[in-house]
Formats: structure tokens, sequence, C-alpha cells
């Protein structure tokens, strides 16, 4: 047998290999999707420079990002905005970064989820160790890394088995592997099975997939880890309304003295979830009382019956049809109000 013969079987059994692996991953319940990681974050964060007084950027948490969405948004301004919230995470130090790291003069819409925004100023808390791990590596990352990245988005976009989460498990494949003990069984988690229930593209355009929208029994897996989370919490945790408040303030002051905006959005919960959510930190003592003394334009989705019109499928998120619905109904308001173009008044 010669070389090229061994070479070429040797590729053919590579390939049956690779398309078996993919295979199986699928049939696991994995499925193709960018990681939305610091790198992703940091192609939308290094937008902000080359950004005009007629751009947006949108900071804040998982509601923010699920509910905006991209496209939708640009049909009726003709531009697209910046997204860079981040789930689970505080925005107050993502902000703080854009107000004093950059000199974006545009409008910076705030999404406000109460329990994360009010948590805590202190930097080394978990509402903010996302964010800031993201912050540091946009200002580090090396060439090496940026390439890197860019090879691998067409492989995270059509192989299954290249993707970080598992799509009905709710298991990293990396932490299914690293959880095995030696007897192979693996090591119990309190906390429910987290499903990755959203799909990212390149823009960070994040839409929640069709199964937990449309499936009461799918979106079910999500709405008990929002239970955990809510019923977990330690109980003499308090929220610092007036510290973050202050921090907030103070990074607000400096977009808009260089001729910037900062407006508030409070997105969509339902359900228990929101019952909870006011039951922890009801509205007058947080949401408006942040209003009051940032005196920023401020949208709660209660306040609006054209943003009260929806059931999160998992008493969090929007579904993608609803998202684009929301998204249209809050950029009719907001141009309505003043505060952005429509794409016929920016071409007048």
């Amino acid at each position: 047998m010669n070389l090229k013969t061994s070479l070429l079987i040797a590729l053919g059994l590579s390939l049956a290999a690779i398309v078996a692996w993919e295979i199986y991953w699928r049939n696991q319940g994995y499925f193709p999707n960018l990681d939305s990681d610091n790198e992703l974050w940091a192609l939308q964060r290094a937008k902000i420079p080359d950004r005009s007084e007629e751009d947006v950027v949108l900071v804040g948490s998982s509601r923010i990002f699920f509910d905006i969405q991209l496209q939708t948004w640009k049909d009726i301004t003709g531009r697209m905005p910046v997204q860079l919230a981040i789930e689970g995470t505080s925005p107050l130090y993502t902000f703080d970064d854009i107000a004093r790291n950059s000199e974006f003069g545009g409008t910076v819409i705030v999404g406000v989820t109460p329990g994360l925004f009010f948590s805590t100023v202190f930097p080394e808390a978990g509402p903010h160790e996302e964010a800031l791990g993201a912050i540091k590596h946009f200002k580090e990352r090396t060439y090496a890394q940026r390439l890197n990245h860019l090879i691998s988005l067409p492989i995270q976009n059509n192989v299954a088995f290249a993707n970080s989460y598992r799509g009905t498990g709710g298991s990293k494949l990396q932490t299914i592997l690293n959880d095995l003990k030696k007897g192979g069984t693996r090591i119990p988690d309190p906390m429910p099975p987290f499903p990755n229930f959203g799909q990212v593209d390149h823009n960070r355009n994040l839409r929640m997939r069709d199964i937990y929208a449309n499936d009461t029994s799918e979106a079910r897996k999500i709405k008990d880890v929002w239970k955990f989370f809510a019923t977990s919490a330690p109980r003499d945790r308090k929220p610092q309304i007036k510290e973050t408040t202050q921090h907030f303030i103070e990074n607000a002051k400096l977009i808009i003295e260089r001729g910037g905006k900062v407006i508030l959005l409070r997105a969509p919960s339902t359900g228990w979830l929101y019952a909870a959510e006011e039951k922890f930190l009801p509205r007058n003592d947080g949401w408006d009382y942040l209003v009051k003394a940032s005196g920023l334009p401020a949208y709660h989705f209660k306040d609006y019956p054209q943003l009260d019109q929806f059931e999160c499928p998992e008493w969090s998120h929007l579904s993608g049809p609803q998202g684009e619905v929301f998204t249209r109904e809050f950029v009719e308001i907001l141009i309505a109000d003043g505060h952005i173009k429509s794409l016929s008044q920016s071409n007048n």
C-alpha cells in the first residue's frame, strides 16, 4: 500500500469519525451555535469608537439581550444598535466602561433587572464578574486571539460538537467530561439543569430557541431554574439601592456632559417570577427611586400597554417573535418622545 492510498484511507476514516461524532451530539440535544463569550462581546465593544451621536448602545442583563431584536430596530431607524448586554450580570460596570473608557456621545439604553442592577457595587461580587471579565479581555486580547476567534466562527455556526452548551440538558459539554468521577457517575448538582435556551449571531442578537417558546414542558425547565435562584438566595441579602444608584448617576453624568443620552428600560417579566421580584424589591423602592434620583427618561413595561401585552414563555424573557413586536413598539415610543430618529427622519 503506497503513501497516497494510506493518506486517503486515513482522511476517509477521520471524516467518518467526525460525521459520526457530530450525529451523536446532535442526537444528544446539542446544536450549532455561536458561543456568547468574551471574544464575541469584544467584537461589539470595539465598534464603540466609530459610532456617532445618532447611534445606540444597549447594556444590561439578559432581558434587554433577548427582548431587543437588532434587525427590527435597524429596519425602523436605519441603524443597528451595539449590543453589550451580558446574561446574569449587572450593567453597572459595562456602563462605567462606556462612560469612562470611551468618548461615545450617542444614546445608551440601560436594561434594569432590579435584582441584578441594585445588587451591589462591590466589583468582585458575582453580578459583576462576567462583565468585568469581558472588559478585561477586550483591553488585553492579543491579535492571535482575535484571529483564532474569527477562524472559529464558521465552525461554531455549523458544527454542534464545537458548541460549549448543551441544547436540552443544561450542561456544558466540557463540564460533562470534567464532572465525571472515576466510576462514571456525575457529581450531583443541587441546581436544576439549565438549558441554553437562546441562539446568538455574530452581531450578538439573541433569540429564544423555538422549542422553549412553544413547548411548555421545555419552558418549565427554565422556570425551575428561576425558582431555584429566587428561593435559594440568602434571606439576609439586602440590595444596595442608594449605592448602586449613585454609582450609576455619576457615570450617566459623564455621558450626558459630552452630549449623549441615557435611557432606562424595565423589560417584561411575568407570572410567578414577576411576583417574586416585586416581593423582594418593590418597584417603589428600586425602579421609582432610580428614576427620580437620576431624572433620566425611563420606560417601565407596566406603564405602556403596548409593552405589557406579552406573556414570557419562561416568565423572564420574550420569544423571538414577541421580541420583534416589543422592539418595534419600544422604538416607536422613543421616536415619538424625540430620543431617536426613524429612518425617514434621518434621511431628511
